[in-house]
């Protein structure tokens, strides 16, 4: 998604990478770790579904949900009902929220068990959730959500109408305590396991996707868009 419209929390110009936080440096394996801005939003655009974790009378629960990037904001949309999006608009505190994407780009296969692992780009971000309430900021927000899942389908759809919008909650995220962790390369076996008769490396995993099938009530006059030729 392009760095346009919002382009970050304060309005300012942004810096090339985010600060560390003690919630951003991880325990293990510390040298995966990165803060550069376009890492982070590389990973963030390329991902369809994020995970949203909060607390909800006391227990923690994490979402699968759509969401969309514009600038240094996240956006999630849900019903108004949703407890979690009803939350964000209980005040000025908001909701403390966790938000994750990852990429699996490969299974790391080891001679020993202990070492299978896999090869990774993942996206930690947290932060307060908060409702967006400015009718073009919400606009904006839902575009963003759509063209996440297809680059120009907001475009190509018939927008939202006013009763859809009333049912609709969109919060905000903005993206202050981020962090990025990578894993590549092959398996890390130890020495004194090298001989040993077991196949090792690395089984690539990549994205697909299949011809467009038509809905069963379209009408076939109705051609298949180019920008579907593109993904």
């Amino acid at each position: 998604m392009p760095d346009t419209a919002i382009p970050d929390s304060t309005g300012l110009p942004g810096t090339a990478a985010y600060t560390p936080t003690e919630r951003t440096v991880p325990t293990r394996s510390r040298e995966r770790a990165s803060y550069d801005k376009e890492t982070v939003h590389s990973i963030l655009d390329e991902a369809y579904l994020c995970h949203l974790g909060f607390v909800r009378d006391g227990a923690p629960v994490v979402l699968p949900t759509l969401f969309g990037r514009v600038g240094e904001r996240l956006y999630v949309h849900g019903s108004t009902g949703s407890r979690p999006l009803r939350a964000t608009a209980a005040g000025d505190p908001g909701l403390a929220v966790c938000l994750t994407v990852t990429h699996v780009d490969g299974l790391v296969l080891a001679r020993s068990a202990f070492h299978h692992s896999m090869n990774y780009r993942s996206v930690v971000v947290h932060g307060t959730a908060r409702t967006v309430t400015d009718p073009e900021e919400r606009r904006i927000a839902l575009d963003a959500i759509v063209d996440q899942v297809v680059p120009g389908r907001s475009q190509d759809s018939r927008p939202a109408d006013a009763k859809e919008l009333a049912a609709t909650a969109v919060i905000r995220l903005d993206l202050d305590e981020v962090s990025a962790k990578i894993r590549t390369g092959g398996p890390n076996d130890d020495a004194a396991d090298l001989a040993l008769p077991y196949w090792a490396g690395v089984v690539p995993l990549a994205r697909s996707y299949g011809t467009p099938v038509p809905s069963d009530d379209l009408d076939p006059a109705v051609p298949v868009p180019d920008y579907l030729g593109t993904l």
